[in-house]
């Protein structure tokens, strides 16, 4: 898969609200997730591995009370690394109503697959 493919199939899943169906298809089993320094700990902080991933999904979807809405971006392609914007405005359980903003920056391999994700957003 291009990485433009790539690309256009995580928005579409995540659009829909399928993100662990996304990690299963396009990520390689090694890949890396990795959160702003100083990010707080729980459901963030860096991982490695599909299934540490996994596990980072889950805790951080526990963490949610209630999902009021959210976007994701079209993708901006660069090479072999894309980018997208995504939002979600969400009751928490420790922070109650937030509104997330941030930019998911993503590797993809020779083989077609993500092994390295990188979020930004300003923590505060």
């Amino acid at each position: 898969m291009s990485t433009e493919s790539v690309a256009k199939r995580l928005v579409a899943l995540c659009r829909e609200g399928k993100y662990e169906e996304a990690q299963k298809e396009l990520y390689s089993t090694d890949a890396e997730s990795i959160e702003p320094e100083g990010a707080p700990g729980g459901a963030l902080g860096n991982v490695k591995g599909l299934d540490a991933i996994f596990e980072k999904g889950r805790k951080f979807q526990e963490s949610i009370v209630e999902v009021h809405g959210g976007n994701v971006s079209d993708a901006v392609v660069a090479g072999n690394w894309f980018s997208l914007e995504m939002t979600l405005d969400v009751t928490m359980k420790e922070y109650g109503r937030v509104n997330m903003t941030e930019i998911c920056v993503y590797h993809v391999n020779k083989d077609g697959k993500i092994d390295r994700e990188q979020f930004f957003y300003d923590m505060g």
